[in-house]
């Protein structure tokens, strides 16, 4: 009794270390599953996560497109508006008709000043002048060797650029300019050696009459 009571207790510590590593070798194995089931969980959600943004990236397209919506992506500068002619810019010069003899050669350098000055000069040639003259309104003692029109205006005689420029510009009630006769050094009548005269711009008004509009 006392033998078998003996091996019994000396079995006790063997099964007790048996137990134990039974136990853990329970735990260990615990341990791995739940790190295996953590890893697999954790996938599924990362693949249902992508899933669903799949699907909501596609949604957010297809509204798009159906809404006709573009795909551009807009550029962070936008383009300059086109900029507007600046103020005060000078107009476009009207064209000038110029009515004058075939054989004036003093009118064909006038016709060249208002080119070089940047009208448009169309020339008709004609033998009698006296009844354009009449029809535009030149008053009589007032004539010179040709006469052209320009912007509803009549402009006669060897009369500056400038002054027509001035004309157009300030739009006067009146039929026109007249320079009469023909000036030494006025545009056309420039002589070799420099020699000018004072003249005259006269403005004509409605009435035939005539007013100072320019010396030189």
């Amino acid at each position: 009794m006392r033998s078998m009571t003996s091996r019994s207790d000396q079995d006790r510590p063997v099964a007790s270390c048996a137990a134990a590593a039974h136990g853990f070798r329970l735990s260990s194995q615990s341990n791995v599953i739940n790190g295996v089931l953590v890893t697999i969980t954790r996938l599924i959600c990362a693949a249902a996560l992508l899933a669903s943004t799949s699907l909501a990236l596609g949604a957010c397209t297809d509204s798009h497109s159906s809404q006709g919506g573009s795909t551009a992506v807009p550029t962070a500068v936008a383009k300059a508006a086109p900029q507007a002619a600046p103020a005060g810019a000078p107009a476009a010069l009207p064209h000038v008709v110029v009515h004058k003899s075939p054989s004036c050669g003093c009118c064909g350098v006038w016709v060249e000043h208002l080119r070089q000055a940047g009208f448009t000069v169309a020339v008709e040639n004609q033998d009698n002048l006296h009844p354009i003259k009449e029809r535009l309104g030149v008053p009589h003692g007032k004539g010179s060797c040709h006469t052209a029109e320009v912007g509803g205006y009549v402009v006669e005689g060897h009369v500056p650029a400038g002054d027509i420029k001035r004309l157009l510009a300030e739009k006067p009630d009146a039929k026109g300019l007249a320079l009469p006769g023909m000036p030494m050094g006025s545009p056309g009548m420039e002589m070799p050696d420099g020699r000018a005269e004072p003249y005259t711009v006269e403005l004509i008004g409605r009435d035939g009459g005539t007013t100072a509009f320019a010396s030189h």
